[in-house]
């Protein structure tokens, strides 16, 4: 791996989908305005990372419509680098609309994303990349992400890019049987992995943090995040409880996300253990205190 200063320390790979949400809360049947945004696991803690001073880049297949091009120049006004995506002229940009404490409905069908292919995996740009973020939701939706990441992850591991994993169990896109076959083989070949612990008793029956880092012990870095009651983490022989900042949630959806970004934008400065947790909660809280999944310009403190 060549070293590069310019670009990004942490490349996020996988599907980002617009988000469609009420701009001030409240259900999605009475809302009078909306918000239109990036909405996706991996460019959200891109967009954090890069919201704490850290060079980031997302990397993934976008349609080459109105909504893909949107997508993309909101990214990149939050200090995302963006050479790498491929806009796809056949297959369009999908969907997802919010309505706040009721979930989320998607609409990502054939959507650009799910025709990611292992020629894509080689054209990646890894080069000077000191961290790889990806979740387990580009296994999920389709049999041609699910190799795609497969491939993405051994080359990043055979070019020295450390791994960063966040579990993002989907029940809606596949059983837990499915779930867990697939992503076992990806937490034990990832160097720091993000699973919350009702993921975790759903994929492995596992009921503590400390039976997860029993199930893996293989992961440098293994952190187990509690909802409201904290999060612990395992790096090598050490291990951290961090509790959770209070917070008037508006909307959970997107706080996993902003966890990983500050506890990874925490890491890549040199932060020892429990600030890296602090800094998870932090981003998590400034996340939930809104309708955005990311944190849009201007908000972020």
């Amino acid at each position: 791996m060549t070293g590069s200063h310019d670009g990004p320390e942490l490349l996020a790979v996988g599907e980002t989908m617009a988000l469609v949400a009420p701009a001030a809360g409240g259900r999605l049947a009475d809302a009078a305005l909306f918000i239109v945004d990036a909405g996706g696991a991996e460019s959200n803690v891109a967009a954090h990372v890069a919201a704490l001073g850290r060079r980031t880049g997302w990397h993934s297949r976008l349609g080459d419509d109105a909504l893909g091009r949107r997508l993309a120049g909101q990214l990149a006004r939050r200090g995302v680098e963006l050479s790498g995506v491929v806009f796809d002229r056949d297959r369009p940009t999908g969907l997802y609309v919010k309505d706040p404490g009721a979930g989320v409905s998607y609409y990502r069908a054939g959507s650009a994303a799910t025709g990611f292919t292992l020629a894509d995996a080689a054209a990646v740009p890894l080069d000077g990349v000191r961290v790889l973020h990806v979740s387990g939701i580009t296994a999920a939706i389709s049999t041609t992400a699910a190799a795609f990441l497969d491939r993405l992850v051994d080359r990043a591991r055979n070019d020295g890019v450390a791994v960063s994993f966040d579990v993002n169990h989907r029940p809606g896109l596949w059983s837990a049987a499915a779930a867990a076959a697939a992503l076992d083989p990806l937490v034990c070949r990832s160097d720091i992995v993000f699973v919350g612990q009702d993921e975790a008793d759903a994929l492995w029956g596992t009921a503590d943090a400390d039976a997860v880092r029993r199930r893996f012990p293989e992961p440098a870095q293994l952190v187990v995040k509690d909802g409201a009651f904290g999060a612990t983490a395992f790096a090598d022989a050490d291990a951290a409880f961090e509790p959770s900042l209070p917070v008037e949630v508006v909307d959970a959806v997107g706080a996993g996300d902003a966890f990983a970004g500050g506890y990874l934008a925490a890491w890549l400065g040199g932060a020892p253990l429990r600030m890296r947790l602090r800094a998870g909660h932090e981003r998590a809280a400034l996340t939930m205190s809104t309708t955005w999944d990311s944190v849009p310009e201007g908000i972020n403190e």
